[in-house]
């Protein structure tokens, strides 16, 4: 029989321990989706436009190169195939695709289309974690979806079909590294720094060349654009991914998931605080859901109404 200390040392269910626990990492991997949603405003307002190849490798390969130098650790065996799928998915493929929505499509209307990743996490739960897909997860998916639609589209928002093709690839492609990172877990000796330092260096490896085939040599880099860059790298890369993955890791990835609505609650506060933009009563609503959607996705599905066989 388990003793109490060393159920709450494996965090068992009904320990009292475990719940605060959770409580605790989930707070932590929330600031990830907090720096996410500065992202929309330090692209329109710090950095030189036309070059989302270029944000992508600045928030990338600096900050996995500063990982690596200071953990030392290498990828082993099959690892180093997993690393550069999972750094494609979550980094290489993603970042330039958000960059793209970013200018290409009002804030909102780019938000409003990174908030279905949660479905698509439900969806790509069921093949790949087997998980039955939850009734309860993909409601309160759609209710985000809604919430985050209220908040941030006004009725002058632009659809760019390029920037709305590449807002719902950025979801689809975090949504399956997410999913892919929650399969192959993280491996022994490697800690949350190392694991991140091994995406963003291999997401930055792959955008390097592409970069400057594609965007050409780098634009002059003005004080804000550096800012913009350094806050980019540090923030958005490297703090973000080392609590994103370690959240990711150690969390129900449906749970981690719809953390992502948080991103664009903070970014339409930021343009209501930083832009003067305002927001009336439908935006005061849809804050409403989003929240409720995001604590609803931290519960357990209510057993009688969304898991009868």
């Amino acid at each position: 029989m388990t003793s109490p200390t060393a159920q709450r040392a494996l965090g068992g269910a009904g320990v009292p321990d475990a719940p605060r626990s959770n409580l605790r990492r989930t707070a932590l991997t929330a600031i990830t989706p907090v720096i996410f949603g500065t992202t929309y405003i330090v692209t329109t307002e710090l950095l030189p436009a036309g070059h989302p190849l270029l944000a992508g490798l600045m928030r990338a390969l600096p900050a996995g190169l500063i990982a690596l130098l200071v953990t030392r650790t290498l990828p082993r065996g099959a690892w180093w195939g997993k690393a550069a799928v999972l750094g494609m998915l979550n980094i290489g493929l993603a970042f330039p695709l958000l960059f793209v929505a970013a200018e290409r499509l009002p804030g909102g209307v780019a938000a409003t289309l990174g908030a279905v990743q949660p479905l698509v996490v439900a969806l790509l739960a069921v093949p790949a974690l087997r998980e039955r897909l939850s009734g309860w997860r993909v409601a309160w998916g759609l209710a985000g979806v809604l919430g985050v639609g209220l908040v941030v589209i006004g009725p002058k928002a632009a659809l760019d079909p390029v920037g709305i093709a590449a807002g719902l690839g950025n979801a689809a492609s975090m949504a399956l590294g997410v999913t892919l990172t929650k399969r192959w877990g993280r491996p022994a000796g490697a800690g949350p720094t190392a694991f991140a330092g091994w995406q963003l260096t291999a997401g930055g490896l792959f955008l390097l060349p592409l970069t400057f085939l594609v965007e050409g040599a780098m634009p002059g880099i003005t004080l804000r654009a550096a800012l913009g860059f350094l806050w980019l790298s540090l923030g958005g890369g490297l703090l973000a991914y080392v609590l994103w993955f370690r959240g990711i890791t150690t969390l129900p990835v449906s749970s981690v998931a719809v953390l992502v609505l948080i991103s664009p609650l903070v970014a339409a506060i930021l343009g209501a605080v930083v832009l003067g933009q305002t927001l009336g009563a439908i935006q005061l609503v849809g804050f409403v859901i989003s929240l409720a959607a995001i604590v609803a996705g931290q519960l357990p599905a209510p057993a009688k109404l969304f898991n009868r066989r």
